[in-house]
Protein backbone atom coordinates (compact mmCIF):
# COMPACT_ATOMS: atom_id res chain seq x y z
CA UNK A 1 0.00 0.00 0.00
CA UNK A 2 1.25 3.63 -0.78
CA UNK A 3 1.25 6.18 1.49
CA UNK A 4 1.31 9.75 1.21
CA UNK A 5 3.10 11.80 2.91
CA UNK A 6 1.87 15.93 2.88
CA UNK A 7 4.63 18.15 3.30
CA UNK A 8 3.35 21.73 3.98
CA UNK A 9 6.07 24.20 2.77
CA UNK A 10 7.15 27.87 3.22
CA UNK A 11 10.94 28.23 1.84
CA UNK A 12 12.39 25.23 2.06
CA UNK A 13 14.68 24.66 -0.66
CA UNK A 14 17.66 24.29 1.44
CA UNK A 15 15.91 20.92 3.42
CA UNK A 16 13.87 19.45 0.67
CA UNK A 17 16.15 17.41 -1.02
CA UNK A 18 17.85 15.81 2.07
CA UNK A 19 13.93 15.24 2.81
CA UNK A 20 12.57 13.95 -0.57
CA UNK A 21 15.93 11.46 -1.03
CA UNK A 22 15.29 9.93 2.45
CA UNK A 23 11.23 9.09 1.88
CA UNK A 24 11.03 5.43 2.39
CA UNK A 25 9.81 3.32 -0.55
CA UNK A 26 6.01 2.93 -0.56
CA UNK A 27 5.62 6.72 0.56
CA UNK A 28 4.64 9.50 -1.94
CA UNK A 29 5.47 12.96 -1.01
CA UNK A 30 3.22 16.01 -1.74
CA UNK A 31 4.77 18.81 -1.23
CA UNK A 32 2.43 22.00 -0.70
CA UNK A 33 3.66 25.07 -1.89
CA UNK A 34 2.26 28.06 0.72
CA UNK A 35 3.47 30.98 -1.17
CA UNK A 36 7.27 30.11 -1.31
CA UNK A 37 9.66 32.81 -3.15
CA UNK A 38 12.75 30.42 -3.47
CA UNK A 39 12.66 27.41 -5.97
CA UNK A 40 11.17 24.95 -3.46
CA UNK A 41 8.02 24.02 -6.21
CA UNK A 42 10.94 23.35 -8.85
CA UNK A 43 13.46 21.61 -6.51
CA UNK A 44 10.10 19.63 -5.45
CA UNK A 45 8.80 18.76 -8.77
CA UNK A 46 12.66 17.86 -10.35
CA UNK A 47 12.90 15.17 -7.37
CA UNK A 48 9.93 13.83 -8.56
CA UNK A 49 7.54 14.80 -5.91
CA UNK A 50 3.36 15.66 -6.39
CA UNK A 51 3.59 19.16 -5.77
CA UNK A 52 0.19 21.53 -4.96
CA UNK A 53 -0.24 25.04 -5.14
CA UNK A 54 -2.55 26.88 -1.83
CA UNK A 55 -2.10 30.36 -2.57
CA UNK A 56 -3.74 30.81 1.27
CA UNK A 57 -0.86 31.84 3.89
CA UNK A 58 -1.15 29.47 7.04
CA UNK A 59 -0.08 26.13 8.26
CA UNK A 60 -3.48 24.42 8.32
CA UNK A 61 -4.15 25.58 5.01
CA UNK A 62 -1.13 24.16 3.65
CA UNK A 63 -1.95 20.88 5.54
CA UNK A 64 -5.83 20.82 4.30
CA UNK A 65 -4.85 21.42 0.86
CA UNK A 66 -2.56 18.37 0.95
CA UNK A 67 -5.14 16.56 2.74
CA UNK A 68 -7.89 16.87 -0.31
CA UNK A 69 -5.12 16.75 -3.19
CA UNK A 70 -4.01 13.35 -1.88
CA UNK A 71 -5.65 9.69 -2.88
CA UNK A 72 -4.24 7.11 -0.45
CA UNK A 73 -5.68 5.48 1.87
CA UNK A 74 -3.21 6.42 4.79
CA UNK A 75 -1.36 9.87 5.04
CA UNK A 76 1.23 11.02 6.90
CA UNK A 77 2.13 14.77 8.14
CA UNK A 78 5.54 15.97 8.62
CA UNK A 79 7.30 19.16 8.15
CA UNK A 80 9.47 20.05 4.88
CA UNK A 81 12.31 21.73 6.72
CA UNK A 82 14.57 18.40 7.85
CA UNK A 83 13.71 18.42 11.44
CA UNK A 84 12.37 15.33 11.12
CA UNK A 85 13.77 11.68 9.44
CA UNK A 86 11.63 10.37 6.86
CA UNK A 87 13.13 7.35 7.31
CA UNK A 88 10.99 7.08 10.58
CA UNK A 89 7.65 7.61 8.73
CA UNK A 90 7.11 3.70 8.80
CA UNK A 91 7.18 3.84 12.77
CA UNK A 92 4.42 6.15 12.99
CA UNK A 93 2.33 4.74 10.13
CA UNK A 94 2.86 1.05 10.83
CA UNK A 95 0.00 1.29 13.95
CA UNK A 96 -2.30 2.61 11.80
CA UNK A 97 -1.80 0.41 8.45
CA UNK A 98 -2.21 -2.58 10.88
CA UNK A 99 -5.27 -1.27 12.76
CA UNK A 100 -3.99 -0.83 15.81
CA UNK A 101 -4.84 3.53 16.05
CA UNK A 102 -6.57 5.53 13.82
CA UNK A 103 -4.53 8.36 15.17
CA UNK A 104 -0.61 8.21 15.62
CA UNK A 105 1.65 11.18 16.64
CA UNK A 106 5.77 11.24 16.70
CA UNK A 107 6.49 12.28 19.96
CA UNK A 108 9.68 14.64 19.49
CA UNK A 109 13.19 13.75 21.16
CA UNK A 110 15.73 15.83 20.82
CA UNK A 111 18.89 14.79 18.75
CA UNK A 112 21.36 17.71 18.18
CA UNK A 113 21.68 20.69 20.04
CA UNK A 114 19.37 23.90 19.70
CA UNK A 115 17.37 21.54 17.70
CA UNK A 116 13.60 22.52 20.07
CA UNK A 117 14.01 25.91 21.88
CA UNK A 118 13.09 26.28 25.43
CA UNK A 119 10.16 28.62 24.45
CA UNK A 120 8.93 26.13 22.04
CA UNK A 121 9.22 23.31 24.67
CA UNK A 122 7.48 24.43 27.03
CA UNK A 123 4.69 25.69 25.32
CA UNK A 124 4.42 22.11 23.82
CA UNK A 125 4.38 20.89 26.92
CA UNK A 126 1.47 23.17 28.40
CA UNK A 127 -0.68 21.80 25.77
CA UNK A 128 0.29 18.75 25.98
CA UNK A 129 -0.39 18.25 29.23
CA UNK A 130 -3.99 19.86 28.58
CA UNK A 131 -4.86 17.24 25.98
CA UNK A 132 -4.11 14.66 28.18
CA UNK A 133 -6.11 15.59 30.75
CA UNK A 134 -8.85 16.49 27.87
CA UNK A 135 -9.03 13.77 26.21
CA UNK A 136 -7.30 10.78 28.04
CA UNK A 137 -5.20 10.14 24.87
CA UNK A 138 -1.21 9.50 25.85
CA UNK A 139 0.14 12.20 24.36
CA UNK A 140 3.90 14.01 25.39
CA UNK A 141 3.45 15.86 22.26
CA UNK A 142 1.83 17.60 19.72
CA UNK A 143 4.14 15.82 17.22
CA UNK A 144 4.01 17.43 13.32
CA UNK A 145 4.94 13.64 12.21
CA UNK A 146 1.81 12.02 12.34
CA UNK A 147 -0.53 9.40 10.21
CA UNK A 148 -4.47 8.66 9.92
CA UNK A 149 -6.42 7.45 7.60
CA UNK A 150 -7.71 9.79 4.80
CA UNK A 151 -11.31 9.12 5.05
CA UNK A 152 -11.22 9.92 8.89
CA UNK A 153 -9.56 12.51 8.61
CA UNK A 154 -11.98 14.45 6.29
CA UNK A 155 -15.15 13.36 7.99
CA UNK A 156 -13.77 15.09 11.10
CA UNK A 157 -14.44 18.89 9.11
CA UNK A 158 -11.66 20.64 10.58
CA UNK A 159 -11.61 23.57 10.00
CA UNK A 160 -8.67 25.96 11.11
CA UNK A 161 -5.99 26.98 8.54
CA UNK A 162 -3.61 28.36 10.63
CA UNK A 163 -1.29 27.04 13.15
CA UNK A 164 -4.56 25.37 15.38
CA UNK A 165 -4.86 22.83 13.02
CA UNK A 166 -2.80 19.90 14.07
CA UNK A 167 -4.37 20.45 17.73
CA UNK A 168 -7.93 20.40 16.14
CA UNK A 169 -7.06 17.38 14.59
CA UNK A 170 -6.40 15.63 17.75
CA UNK A 171 -9.07 17.21 20.33
CA UNK A 172 -11.88 16.39 17.06
CA UNK A 173 -10.10 12.92 16.51
CA UNK A 174 -11.12 12.46 20.61
CA UNK A 175 -14.18 13.47 20.42
CA UNK A 176 -15.58 10.83 17.51
CA UNK A 177 -13.61 7.92 19.68
CA UNK A 178 -10.33 7.21 17.99
CA UNK A 179 -7.97 5.49 19.26
CA UNK A 180 -4.88 7.82 19.40
CA UNK A 181 -1.74 6.62 20.09
CA UNK A 182 2.45 8.59 20.33
CA UNK A 183 5.46 6.41 19.61
CA UNK A 184 8.95 8.61 19.69
CA UNK A 185 10.91 10.65 17.00
CA UNK A 186 14.08 12.17 16.30
CA UNK A 187 14.39 15.25 16.46
CA UNK A 188 16.95 17.07 14.04
CA UNK A 189 18.33 20.50 13.90
CA UNK A 190 16.07 22.46 10.78
CA UNK A 191 17.88 23.52 7.89
CA UNK A 192 17.41 27.17 8.10
CA UNK A 193 15.27 29.15 10.41
CA UNK A 194 11.96 28.36 11.78
CA UNK A 195 8.97 30.15 11.15
CA UNK A 196 7.84 29.28 14.14
CA UNK A 197 10.01 27.54 16.83
CA UNK A 198 12.47 29.69 15.40
CA UNK A 199 10.87 33.35 17.38
CA UNK A 200 9.63 33.67 20.38
CA UNK A 201 6.81 35.73 18.70
CA UNK A 202 6.16 32.84 16.19
CA UNK A 203 6.05 30.77 19.04
CA UNK A 204 3.00 32.81 20.77
CA UNK A 205 0.99 33.16 17.46
CA UNK A 206 1.06 29.87 17.40
CA UNK A 207 0.21 29.25 20.91
CA UNK A 208 -2.53 31.51 20.12
CA UNK A 209 -4.01 29.78 17.85
CA UNK A 210 -4.20 26.90 19.60
CA UNK A 211 -5.54 28.67 22.61
CA UNK A 212 -8.47 29.55 20.61
CA UNK A 213 -8.92 26.13 19.01
CA UNK A 214 -9.04 24.53 22.70
CA UNK A 215 -11.59 26.96 23.99
CA UNK A 216 -13.94 26.61 21.08
CA UNK A 217 -13.66 22.62 21.59
CA UNK A 218 -14.84 23.23 25.51
CA UNK A 219 -18.44 24.88 24.17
Amino acid sequence: MTVEVILPCLNEEAALGWVLGRMPDGYRAVVVDNGSTDRSAEIARDLGAHVVGEPRRGFGAACHAGLLAASAEVVCFMDADASLDPRQLPRVAGPVLEGEADLVLGARRPRAAGAWPWHARLGNAVIAHGLRRRTGAPLHDLGPMRAARRSGLLALGLNDRRFGYPLEMVLSAAASGWRIAEVEVDYLRRAGRSKVTGTVRGTLRAASDMRRVMASHTR
